[in-house]
């Protein structure tokens, strides 16, 4: 889970004043290793603040699709997306819920996702380490493996 929108390093960081965001919390909680069930929710309210936040949707998505709910994490993909068509992440996520529900128009979204990389070298460095972390935390992840093999093909 990446987001290019100041998520802070470490949950210390995230937690250094009483005024930090819930997201910059929950990122860092997720930072920390927390489980993504467990930050759903937090997600959830991000959204409902802030409807047109994209990155409380992508990273909502994210946590979806880690925590094994493609349905859901395809609705919130596709507002991601439309929120901001330029994101890298959005658009790996909605090919990874495309995938995981049987959605047809998944390689657009790649190939969208490998152009924006290609224009966009700091967004690439934060898209690999979102996949080397999706597969750290489910390794048996067919979908992301296939998805990183037509980003890097």
């Amino acid at each position: 889970m990446t987001s290019t929108e100041t998520a802070p390093a470490s949950a210390s960081e995230a937690g250094a004043s009483p005024e930090a965001s819930l997201f910059e919390q929950a990122i860092g909680r997720y930072n920390d290793g927390a489980p993504a069930g467990e930050l759903i929710a937090d997600f959830l309210a991000i959204t409902e603040q802030a409807p047109r936040q994209s990155a409380g949707w992508t990273c909502l998505a994210w946590l979806q699709l880690l925590n094994a709910e493609p349905l859901a994490a395809l609705k919130s993909a596709r507002v991601a997306v439309r929120l901001n068509p330029q994101d890298p992440q959005a658009r790996v996520n909605l090919s990874l819920a495309m995938l995981e529900t049987g959605t047809k128009g998944v390689r657009e979204h790649v190939e969208v996702a490998r152009r924006v990389m290609a224009l966009a070298p700091e967004l690439a460095s934060d898209l690999e380490e979102a996949l080397r972390d999706g597969l750290a935390r489910r390794p048996d992840w067919a979908a992301l493996d296939k998805v990183k093999a037509w980003l890097n093909g």
